[in-house]
């Protein structure tokens, strides 16, 4: 089975892959990790959360074959499943492979990633893909500053301006993203907490 683990920014994806990954662990499985190279904000080859757990994983660059990886390591010893972070990131071949890992190795593949990018869109060929064909979709919920279900993600800059132009990939974090709801994407609000501490920011500046 192949699932997709979808979400916007802060709504605690990586977390609720590291502890997915633990309970199979804890009932004796074999999982592997994996998350994308580009992504460097925990270093190279690691998935952390923000709530302070984190762990290393294979890094998965554009010309790794993730079929080859796992059947390889499969070799060595059953694995139960494995577990891909930051799956916007990677290729559509590597969305490809994947379902290979589940059809032709019979592993469970659980993919997590953002579901939209800063521009209202899907994030990728690659997330088009995997809703296409994954066999279970699951939304890892989150809520706007007005209490609203968060579905679009805003960049904005350092004056609290929301930003909807330039490159899709630009990593950061809490300090340059922000997960509201739609009304409040197409406002460009990224919500009072944000523009106060952006503004005593510049004040204690």
């Amino acid at each position: 089975m192949l699932t997709l683990n979808y979400s916007v920014m802060g709504a605690g994806k990586s977390a609720r892959l590291l502890q997915a990954a633990h309970e199979f662990e804890e009932g004796g499985a074999r999982v592997l990790l994996f998350t994308s190279a580009i992504d460097d904000r925990a270093g190279v080859g690691r998935i952390a959360s923000r709530m302070g757990i984190s762990r290393s994983a294979h890094p998965v660059a554009t010309a790794d074959d993730l079929f080859d990886l796992v059947a390889g390591a499969a070799e060595a010893a059953p694995i139960a499943a494995i577990f891909i972070d930051e799956v916007q990131f990677l290729s559509v071949d590597h969305a490809e492979q994947m379902i290979r890992i589940s059809d032709e190795l019979g592993i469970e593949v659980l993919a997590y990633g953002l579901k939209n990018n800063v521009f209202g869109h899907l994030f990728s060929d690659t997330i088009a893909f995997l809703l296409a064909k994954a066999d279970r979709l699951v939304e890892i919920a989150r809520r706007c500053h007005c209490g609203q279900r968060a579905t679009q993600i805003l960049r904005y800059d350092s004056v609290g301006q929301a930003i909807k132009s330039g490159n899709v990939v630009e990593v950061g974090g809490d300090d340059r993203y922000v997960s509201v709801c739609r009304p409040h994407w197409n406002a460009g609000d990224i919500g009072p907490i944000l523009r106060a501490g952006l503004f005593g920011q510049s004040s204690a500046a």
